[in-house]
């Protein structure tokens, strides 16, 4: 067997690249005397040795080695950390930070939009300089951009939100995303913290409009300065975190030709519905969820004279009307308390009060059906609103069965005689399974036979030209070649109409 001073000169050795590992855990066991290595009986029996000595008292060569390299080793592995978890960690400090240096300054309502931009990244370029962990020109300005959007925006999901090519986001929990583009849903390359940042987001969306979202009030209907619709349920009727649905609104409104170029709408249709509402005709916009109603409406809303005294009438408001005359109202929901609630159907009530030329409700949803019917039947001609529906007769039973809903003991056919008088046309709007918003059906609401509303259509959707090879349908709004009675009536208001936009065998 070999002395201790061969196998501390071994172990000495093999700190030299390419010997044996098992020389420096020989070694290690001698340094140590841990009881059951290797010599450790010869360190006891020869103290007096240098060698003994040496390992008595100091770490051994390769035991310094083996310190460093396990240093370095925890340094490259920091140093390895996924980027992301670095920046976040920063990203919160940061945020911190800066909450701390501007404090109330971020929530005053007097302070102007821009000087508080400019007031949140002066304050962020310091406190950026002030942290001791280098960063690259991009991590700084990625960290830049995401923080500002935090404070002075919504989040991870602002940069969806400036995006043009984005109609819709839609945010299913914390940790998912999805956008609406060109149609199709596809998801995002974002998330948020965790639920509470997306609280956070949400609370600041509603408060600004003077709205609340808590467990006694999980729902909520708010609006962005822009008009952006917004949609919020959170915990606990929605299930698997908080829900948020924006549905943006173009920074410049869409407008008539804008309809003709997406083939929403042709240009002989829109000379029609241009008549219509010239001629104070009341209108209705139909259709599904998200078949553009509000789009349309704004755009028959830009065909109203701007020497009219205009009444806008939503649960949040939306309408982007360019003229000069126009009174917005919006509802309000019930405080804390249960007080102070403000319908759409108190609106309307209150709008004939205020000598309006025309009403437009941004969406009829329940007993105002009543009162806008009321409205349309005692002198406030060309009004327009819209209302949910699968197509235009089913139109006229929501309105009946939304004018049951007042509480009202009528009977269904003067229910209907008051909707034969008061709607003149319909303008029904479908969203296609290409992603394509079209108008489908303009139908005229004639007069009663018997029990039943007869209805006409002037102009129809023809989906029989099918689909191109991307899948977009081909399909055109033709006229039916019925010429419409309410021809008449536009004639009496000094508004004439071509009578060839209805000839049935051009494409319309």
């Amino acid at each position: 067997m070999s002395s201790l001073s061969d196998r501390l000169a071994a172990a000495r050795r093999g700190d030299e690249p390419g010997d044996s590992p098992a020389a420096d855990d020989a070694a290690t066991g001698a340094e140590s005397g841990a009881p059951g290595a290797p010599g450790a009986s010869a360190s006891a029996a020869s103290p007096a040795s240098p060698a003994g000595a040496e390992g008595a008292g100091q770490p051994t060569v390769a035991g310094k080695r083996r310190a460093t390299s396990e240093a370095a080793l925890s340094a490259r592995r920091a140093a390895a950390a996924p980027a992301g978890d670095r920046i976040d960690d920063l990203k919160a400090n940061v945020h911190a930070e800066l909450m701390r240096e501007l404090g109330p300054r971020l929530y005053d309502a007097d302070l102007d939009t821009a000087e508080l931009d400019q007031q949140v990244r002066a304050v962020l370029a310091e406190v950026l300089a002030a942290q001791d962990r280098p960063l690259s020109s991009s991590d700084r300005a990625r960290v830049t951009q995401e923080i500002s959007d935090d404070i002075l925006g919504y989040g991870p999901i602002e940069p969806f939100l400036r995006d043009p090519d984005v109609s819709e986001v839609m945010v299913n929990g914390h940790a998912s995303i999805w956008l609406e583009r060109d149609g199709r849903l596809v998801p995002a390359d974002a998330q948020f913290v965790d639920e509470a940042h997306l609280r956070r987001t949400i609370d600041k969306i509603v408060s600004r409009i003077g709205r609340r979202i808590d467990e006694s009030s999980p729902m909520v209907d708010a609006r962005l300065p822009d008009g952006s619709r917004v949609n919020a349920v959170v915990p606990p009727l929605a299930v698997d975190g908080s829900a948020l649905t924006i549905r943006k609104f173009a920074t410049d409104p869409l407008t008539v030709a804008d309809l003709i170029s997406f083939g929403s709408l042709t240009p002989q249709t829109a000379e029609f519905l241009d008549a219509c509402v010239r001629g104070r005709l009341n209108v209705i916009v139909s259709g599904s969820t998200g078949a553009g109603k509000t789009t349309t409406l704004n755009v028959l809303s830009s065909f109203i004279p701007s020497d009219e005294r205009i009444v806008t009438i939503e649960d949040a408001a939306e309408l982007q009307l360019k003229q000069d005359h126009v009174v917005r109202l919006e509802s309000r929901p019930a405080n804390i308390e249960g007080r102070g609630e403000v319908t759409i159907r108190d609106l309307v009530r209150n709008s004939l009060r205020m000598r309006p030329d025309r009403i437009i409700v941004g969406e009829v949803r329940d007993a105002s059906a009543l009162d806008m019917l009321q409205a349309m039947n005692t002198g406030h001609d060309g009004s327009i609103c819209t209302l949910h529906s699968n197509g235009p007769r089913d139109t006229l039973s929501r309105m009946e069965t939304m004018v049951l809903m007042a509480g009202m003991d009528l009977p269904i056919r003067a229910i209907r005689e008051q909707v034969a008088s008061a709607v003149d046309l319909i303008v029904h709007q479908t969203r296609l399974k290409d992603g394509t918003r079209r108008i489908t059906h303009i139908t005229e609401v004639e007069r009663m036979e018997g029990d039943v509303i007869t209805l006409q259509d002037v102009f129809l959707f023809d989906g029989s030209l099918g689909f191109d090879r991307d899948g977009r349908s081909l399909g055109r709004l033709r006229p039916t070649g019925l010429r419409p009675k309410s021809l008449e009536k536009l004639a009496l208001v000094n508004v004439t109409v071509d009578p060839m936009l209805f000839m049935a065998d051009r494409i319309a």
